[in-house]
């Protein structure tokens, strides 16, 4: 248990100093093994919201390769326009090059989105701290481990509502991104569509690439 709650406190050091009310530690030493293992719930949502701040990261990584990909694959089109023999490989050319505007455009709106999902995903891991903190209080105080009758309950239970309120709150403010996100992909799939059909409609089209 201890080993999520160490690896867990750099991040959210990163995460700002907020929802940071803890039980002390010397009062779990005191835990008896039945009440250490109540607490393994909270212990796996802990280690799941690591999980998803780290996905989270990934993605943003993952989207800017992609838009390193696309930049790219316009360069190259743009180039295919001036290299053209044909009004048919000049006509592919262009359209090759709208779309491939219209990917970089999809991407940094995503890329965008995922910054932002990353950030609320930063503080739902801070929640899950709350919670867990809450856990190992209520294991003590029903234990009737010494000195944790001086710590208010309500509090902590406080600490979790409000990180779970502003949770809510941030991810009610992602609707505008996840709205350009949104048509940004369709003005992407429609240009991807145009290029396809040009070139035999194939979906293994060299000139088409999926994400």
């Amino acid at each position: 248990m201890k080993r999520f709650v160490l690896l867990t406190l750099p991040l959210l050091s990163a995460c700002g100093a907020s929802y940071n009310m803890r039980v002390p530690d010397s009062m779990e030493k005191k835990l008896p093994y039945e009440a250490r293992i109540e607490l393994l719930e909270a212990e796996n949502n802990l280690a799941l919201a690591i999980d998803r701040v780290d996905e989270a990261d990934n993605e943003i990584g993952r989207a800017r390769d992609n838009i390193r990909r696309a930049r790219s694959r316009q360069e190259a089109a743009e180039d295919e326009v001036d290299r053209a023999s044909d009004e048919v490989s000049r006509e592919v050319a262009k359209l090759a090059i709208a779309e491939a505007e219209a990917r970089v455009e999809y991407l940094r709106a995503r890329q965008r989105l995922s910054v932002g999902l990353r950030d609320v995903e930063r503080l739902a891991l801070r929640c899950a701290f709350a919670e867990f903190e809450l856990a190992r209080l209520q294991a003590a105080r029903k234990a009737k481990v010494e000195g944790s009758e001086r710590l208010d309950p309500k509090e902590f239970e406080e600490q979790v509502s409000e990180c779970k309120a502003e949770v809510k709150e941030e991810r009610a403010e992602l609707a505008g991104d996840e709205k350009e996100e949104k048509t940004a992909r369709e003005a992407w799939e429609a240009k991807k569509a145009a290029l396809a059909k040009k070139t035999f409609d194939a979906r293994a089209s060299p000139y088409v690439e999926n994400l």
